[in-house]
């Protein structure tokens, strides 16, 4: 089967901004097809700035046989989703800002994406001792119960989560940015490749032949500088009672 014909990325994206967005003062194409890792499946990345805009929304299309998801906000809103996404340490605006290719610019772009670089290099917020105290509990609890099911259907799903933990642990006891889906191993391989690597190598070996050990043997590995698994005298939300 052919391929489907289409225009290139940046010339289907700046026609579409042209057409939907003529007014506004900014635009960005981001994603897959400005990172070089497109595929048939990719879609285009828009953000745009305009002022005009009372609020930020997100908007999926089809136009010129792409994809297109839109993100448009004015020259304030965007603010705001640079701190919730510092608050869960997954940077979407942040990045797709920081590596896009810009279509438009009225003079306010420099700064925008200035601003996105910054909190990109500055990392998200280093977890207390706590924090980690709490993730290691969860981590262990998971672990336990991945050890002794038995029922394959049940394992595969604790394996999952498990795989979501120790990917947000490695990452946020390294104050590196989180991601989900296909991010997590980008995000893990921006981190250390080498770990990445045995990483997916221990999940693979469990899911292909229902070999556990690789994955108990990485995570331990894993909660060792941290002091380990962690269950006895554990406590959560426990207060002392007082008058």
């Amino acid at each position: 089967m052919s391929k489907i014909k289409r225009l290139k990325p940046v010339e289907a994206a700046q026609i579409f901004i042209n057409k939907h967005f003529p007014n506004c003062q900014g635009a960005i194409l981001a994603g897959s097809v400005v990172r070089g890792e497109e595929t048939e499946t990719s879609d285009l990345d828009i953000v745009i700035f305009d002022q005009n805009v009372l609020s930020s929304f997100r908007e999926s299309l089809i136009e010129f046989n792409w994809a297109i998801e839109v993100f448009v906000h004015n020259l304030f809103s965007y603010k705001l989703y640079f701190e919730n996404d510092i608050k869960r340490a997954r940077p979407s605006l942040p990045k797709m800002i920081s590596e896009g290719i810009i279509l438009k610019d009225e003079g306010v772009m420099g700064s925008i994406i200035k601003e996105a670089s910054e909190l990109l290099d500055k990392g998200p917020e280093e977890w207390t001792e706590e924090t980690i105290k709490i993730k290691r509990y969860f981590i262990t609890d998971t672990l336990d119960d991945f050890i002794g099911c038995t029922n394959r259907a049940e394992d595969l799903f604790i394996a999952n989560t498990l795989a979501e933990l120790v990917s947000e642990f490695v990452l946020r006891t390294n104050r590196k940015w989180i991601g989900t889906s296909k991010w997590v191993v980008r995000s893990l391989k921006n981190y250390d490749e080498e770990f990445t690597h045995d990483f997916v190598y221990a999940f693979n070996v469990f899911y292909k032949t229902g070999d556990k050990s690789k994955v108990i043997e990485l995570i331990e590995k894993v909660l060792k500088p941290y002091g380990g698994k962690l269950f006895e005298g554990f406590s959560l939300g426990k207060g002392a009672i007082g008058g």
